[in-house]
């Protein structure tokens, strides 16, 4: 089987999509305290890149932006077509 068949048969898989806004270490009882209201500061300064995790990998980063109501994201920079084809081989 040629390495483009190969592609093709994942090509239309489908693969969960995340944004990661940023992170924060909290201890499990601080997490088990938590209440409506409550802020749980994170990694990230206002403005910063929110990136695009597919597989566990970042493939794109960009901006948050507001789209009929829901939260969208506006694509800024995405990683190189083989920096993104190596997390499904």
């Amino acid at each position: 089987m040629s390495d483009e068949a190969k592609l093709d048969v994942v090509l239309d898989m489908e693969m969960e999509a995340a944004l990661h806004f940023g992170t924060s270490e909290i201890l499990l009882k601080e997490v088990l305290a938590l209440a409506p209201g409550d802020v749980v500061e994170l990694d990230r300064q206002v403005g910063a890149p929110v990136d695009l995790v597919v597989g566990e990998r970042i493939v794109a980063r960009g901006e948050v932006v507001v789209v009929k109501g829901n939260f969208a994201l506006r694509i800024t920079e995405v990683a190189s077509p083989q920096m993104r084809l190596e997390g499904v081989r």
